[in-house]
């Protein structure tokens, strides 16, 4: 069965891998990445309900946006975010949209007819500009383990990562390395997620079943 999947992104980002054909005055932006994400899920058995390309809420007043996009996030059951290098501005968290979004996302809601739950998370990494995704993410051979570097991350993504209850670690080179799905909001590299989209959705949701073992947390 399908699921009803929200995208969280930064529209206007530049810091990603730019496309064939892009140029200094139409660069790509995470919102290209999104367009291919939602032609893929078109011709899945997935529904999307993140915002559209022709659907420009940029001239709404930001109650306005927040009623519509918690429309599409309380009709949800998936969310994923695009994160890219240039995702945070120069400003608190609660004052942008993304955190907002994820928090939405993770609380369960009520309304007068219908409740909703608490929704899988899948964070997709955007390789930058240079083609590379070691602005967030590294990998060890030596201990054949990723390090992550969540300090660039909103705070409401940093701590729903590496949050489970009884971790399984083991220790290399005087490093702890956590094994098994450790984290609520799971991670997974562009180049890896577009051509498996059902298999990360699915994992995402499994954890998802599992969502008590995880110390989550819903508030910005």
């Amino acid at each position: 069965m399908g699921k009803k999947i929200f995208i969280s992104y930064k529209y206007a980002d530049k810091s990603v891998r730019q496309f064939q054909g892009s140029s200094f005055w139409q660069p790509t932006t995470v919102r290209d990445y999104v367009d291919i994400l939602q032609n893929k899920i078109d011709k899945s058995d997935h529904i999307n309900k993140g915002e559209n390309d022709g659907e420009d809420m940029s001239s709404l007043a930001d109650t306005t946006i927040a009623s519509k996009l918690g429309d599409k996030i309380f009709d949800s059951s998936v969310t994923i975010v695009f994160i890219s290098k240039g995702m945070r501005e120069n400003q608190p968290d609660k004052e942008q949209w993304i955190p907002w979004e994820i928090s939405y996302s993770l609380r369960e809601q009520s309304r007068k007819y219908a409740n909703s739950k608490t929704n899988a998370v899948l964070a997709v990494v955007l390789p930058d500009e240079n083609s590379s995704y070691d602005y967030f993410m590294e990998y060890n051979s030596a201990c054949n383990s990723t390090t992550y570097k969540t300090n660039i991350l909103f705070a409401i993504l940093r701590e729903n990562m590496f949050n489970i209850k009884k971790p399984q670690t083991r220790i290399c080179n005087g490093t702890t390395i956590y094994e098994g799905e450790y984290s609520y909001i799971k991670t997974v590299k562009w180049d890896n997620f577009i051509n498996n989209v059902n298999q990360y959705v699915d994992i995402a949701v499994e954890i998802w079943k599992n969502r008590d073992n995880y110390n989550i947390k819903k508030l910005v």
